[in-house]
């Protein structure tokens, strides 16, 4: 699983290769890692080494440590795209339209590509989520459901790096913004066109009609941006 290091720069080396193994598969998100001691005797390094390139991966967001289990895989990369983009919203003081904007470029991209790769079974749980929002009153279950309608678009795009972004923009909407999503459900009227514009989204995917699948997510996007804007304000 390790091959021995012989380098001056050991950690970042350690580094490296746990970054290989992600990246060819040989470690998965959620496995856990061999200990301190087992590390070091397979990669010929000292534990030193091998716990200051834990603590570096530990500080990316790559693994994450467990009191009393060992170091981890993270199960949620987004992590690591979240904290950044969070610390940047703080210190250059971006407002919530600047996040707004750029969920919209993002998921006008994902919907194109998920309307080209989209299968049979990816449109089935599109359906199913359309199905339950049909039938659901509840406004905690509805803004949800939105919540996963859009995330099930992500993954129909295929494009691993896209979701993540998306995920990660998302993850900063919820925490910069509480509750606005759920506000906009409140009234009857917001509901009902909701519904029909995801509605026009799942047909044009169906269809696998890109054009009309980004216009469709365009003007969905528009109109529950500018409600956002408006609880802001």
């Amino acid at each position: 699983m390790f091959t021995p290091i012989k380098n001056t720069t050991v950690s970042e080396k350690v580094i490296e290769q746990i970054k290989e193994m992600l990246s060819k598969g040989t470690l998965n998100k959620g496995d856990k890692l061999p200990s301190e001691r087992q590390m070091a005797e397979r990669l010929q390094v000292s534990r030193t080494s091998v716990r200051e390139a834990l603590k570096e991966l530990e500080i990316m967001g790559l693994i994450e440590s467990r009191q009393g289990e060992g170091n981890f895989i993270k199960s949620n990369f987004e992590d690591i795209l979240f904290e950044p983009f969070s610390t940047i919203f703080l210190i250059k003081e971006s407002n919530a339209e600047e996040i707004l904007e750029l969920r919209k470029v993002i998921e006008k991209g994902a919907v194109t590509l998920a309307a080209q790769r989209i299968t049979d079974e990816e449109l089935e749980e599109i359906k199913k989520v359309l199905d339950a929002a049909e039938n659901s009153d509840s406004e905690d279950e509805l803004a949800k459901l939105d919540v996963l309608l859009h995330y099930k678009i992500a993954q129909a795009s295929k494009n691993f790096l896209l979701q993540s972004i998306l995920n990660a923009v998302s993850s900063l909407i919820e925490a910069s913004i509480k509750d606005i999503r759920k506000n906009i459900m409140v009234k009857e009227q917001h509901k009902d066109v909701i519904k029909k514009q995801h509605n026009s989204i799942y047909e044009a995917l169906k269809n696998h009609d890109t054009e009309t699948a980004e216009n469709a997510m365009s003007n969905h996007l528009d109109f529950v941006n500018n409600e956002m804007k408006k609880s802001i304000s």
